[in-house]
């Protein structure tokens, strides 16, 4: 079948959510308050792990990671998002696409991998406190961040091309917000079994595998908690975990969900609200979850603000 050789010209709609217009000003405001939510949180987290030499360690050089990445995460989606939800006009043109989709998987696989990595570091953490500054050295948190970003490079740089390849035979609405992988599939005229096989295998190295050191990691850190005897070390340390855990589970669990499915059992309505969940509701939740309740982030926190008031009185 021959090729869209004019797919450059295309302008795709975004159906989004103009089947239920009644919903669209809710979700309007909705999105709004999260992505305001994700900017202020996330931006607060890297402000402060820079500016404040106590929190120069490996734990909060990994959240600042985390935090960039949900902040380009959003803003990749949302602002075209808002505009579709605000107005009648819902296209996106065929380059604002394709950068959405390979940007979009880029950071969402990089942090795949990066809360694997966060995981093997609250596991040395716990484990081997006592060999933690040696383990965790600069240099190795410097190479496991660059193999977390390699990996959401290699990921989007083989499965966009194939997505975008696919023949849509003049089809041009795209039945989702934003320009997902499986709505893009789902929407091609063509076979699309062998790139369904490359997305599930990737799927599993960049999913199953994290997800699976994450619950190894996790596994062995329970059974160290178990044996603490201190009590309050033992609630530390399991406040610490369930926290990263219950990241873990509202990230990855909306994702297997969406792309280790075949497309022909892809449900578009689930897909949207699932996508928004993970893509507009997480990154919000993931600074209050990960640090803001921290008691060394707010320490931070109140000396920042003394010194500001102190500054104010002089």
């Amino acid at each position: 079948m021959a090729r869209d050789n004019d797919s450059y010209q295309q302008v795709f709609i975004l159906v989004g959510f103009s089947d239920r217009p009644q919903l669209e000003i809710i979700l309007f405001a909705f999105v709004l308050v999260f992505y305001i939510l994700t900017l202020l949180g996330n931006s607060a987290i890297i402000f402060l792990s820079i500016l404040d030499a106590r929190l120069h360690t490996p734990m909060y050089f990994f959240l600042g990671n985390l935090s960039f990445l949900d902040l380009c995460f959003t803003t990749s989606i949302v602002p075209q998002l808002l505009w579709n939800l605000w107005g009648p006009e819902k296209t996106i043109t065929y380059h604002g696409c394709v950068a959405q989709l390979y940007i979009y998987m880029v950071l969402g696989s990089t942090e795949c991998v990066l809360l694997a990595v966060m995981s093997y570091d609250r596991y040395v953490a716990v484990c081997r406190p006592l060999h933690y500054t040696v383990i965790m050295h600069p240099r190795l948190c410097l190479q496991l961040v660059t193999v977390s970003w390699f990996c959401g490079f290699l990921n989007s740089f083989v499965m966009c091309p194939q997505t975008m390849q696919l023949s849509r035979c003049g089809h041009h609405m795209v039945d989702h917000f934003l320009c997902e992988m499986p709505a893009l599939i789902a929407m091609s005229c063509e076979d699309t079994m062998l790139v369904e096989a490359f997305a599930f295998a990737l799927g599993v190295a960049l999913l199953l595998v994290p997800l699976s050191l994450i619950l190894i990691s996790y596994s062995m850190i329970a059974a160290t908690v178990l044996r603490i005897k201190s009590a309050a070390g033992c609630k530390k340390a399991f406040n610490t975990c369930s926290s990263h855990l219950m990241v873990v589970s509202l990230f990855y669990g909306t994702i297997i969900y969406m792309y280790l499915q075949p497309a022909n059992s892809y449900s578009q309505d689930q897909g949207k609200f699932l996508t928004l969940f993970y893509t507009i509701i997480t990154p919000s939740i993931n600074p209050l979850i990960y640090t803001l309740r921290n008691k060394d982030v707010k320490g931070v926190m109140r000396r920042l603000l003394k010194g500001e008031k102190g500054a104010r009185e002089a």
